[in-house]
């Protein structure tokens, strides 16, 4: 079972003498103490619009924002990501929740082939520390990059500078590095994904939240993502979850993105908020138990089928 103590916590040099204490504590509590992250991702209502939260094969209740919180306080996870303005509405009602603001977002009306894509910075670092003064429990922040961008170079920029203003002050930081662009022609190739790994280190960030790699050389996509994370150094690589499949090929896929591809967690939004509130609970326990405390594909999956129960204790 993985766990650290705040000693083992590897603390950036960028991170401020009186800041180092508010950094362990919101790394430990962003990983639940295990070095591993289990992120809620919830940043898609504008990344996807509503075509994430109602339609065939989405329960209703994932229309009501709210859905989203309900889950993130009943279940186990280790953030809930989103934008500042959501979080705004719904944190007070959930204050035990641990937050990641989510500082960019774009939504997918104007596609790759139009124009190539920029998610530009919605705020900047003052308006969440106000939030997290007023008592909001933020421990970190998010930022995606689309690698191949002809507006790279801007995103790079934006992302490098968030990280140093968040060590200051004792924030954890976690990118989203997807390759996309005219000039990129496979988004998922290991190669590429590798080196958005290895942009996220040299920015300083925390966390990568990458694709899963489909590689064509006969190796499996974990295998492949060995790679990617070996890459990543000490920056930690979790994987996005992508568009909701069933829970036993899910859980599988993770279990071995972590114990053969070398992924420090993972990072799932759809998979989790399009299904029935005690489905999306039971979902978010087996994730835990697989990301926070190795166990087993087959432990989980009853997990989800709610024949045991996974909770922080058993962490």
């Amino acid at each position: 079972m993985p766990q650290i103590t705040r000693d083992q916590v590897r603390v950036p040099a960028d991170v401020m003498p009186e800041s180092r204490d508010e950094y362990i504590a919101n790394y430990l509590k962003a990983t639940r103490e295990t070095g591993r992250l289990m992120l809620f991702a919830c940043d898609q209502k504008i990344e996807h619009l509503n075509k994430d939260f109602y339609g065939e094969g989405i329960d209703i209740a994932d229309l009501d924002p709210e859905h989203l919180f309900k889950i993130g306080s009943e279940g186990v996870c280790g953030v809930l990501a989103g934008q500042r303005g959501l979080v705004a509405q719904y944190a007070a009602d959930y204050p035990e929740i641990n937050y990641l603001i989510k500082m960019n977002s774009k939504t997918n009306l104007v596609g790759t082939k139009q124009e190539d894509p920029y998610s530009p910075q919605l705020y900047d670092l003052d308006a969440v520390l106000a939030m997290k003064e007023a008592g909001v429990n933020i421990v970190g922040l998010g930022y995606t990059i689309y690698l191949g961008s002809e507006y790279e170079a801007t995103m790079m920029a934006e992302a490098g500078e968030l990280i140093a203003q968040a060590h200051a002050n004792g924030l954890i930081v976690v990118l989203w590095i997807y390759p996309r662009g005219k000039a990129v022609t496979a988004e998922k190739d290991p190669d590429l994904i590798a080196g958005a790994a290895g942009v996220a280190l040299c920015l300083g960030a925390d966390f990568v939240k990458v694709n899963p790699p489909k590689p064509e050389d006969g190796c499996t996509p974990a295998e492949a993502l060995k790679v990617a994370s070996t890459a990543a150094g000490r920056t930690g690589l979790v994987c996005a979850g992508g568009s909701t499949v069933d829970a036993e090929t899910f859980l599988t896929q993770l279990y071995d993105q972590i114990h053969v591809g070398g992924a420090d967690g993972n990072a799932t939004g759809r998979n989790i908020h399009q299904r029935s509130l005690d489905e999306a609970v039971r979902l978010t326990k087996a994730i835990s138990a697989i990301t926070l405390a190795d166990w087993a594909v087959a432990d989980a999956l009853a997990v989800f089928n709610g024949e045991k129960d996974f909770t922080l204790a058993d962490i």
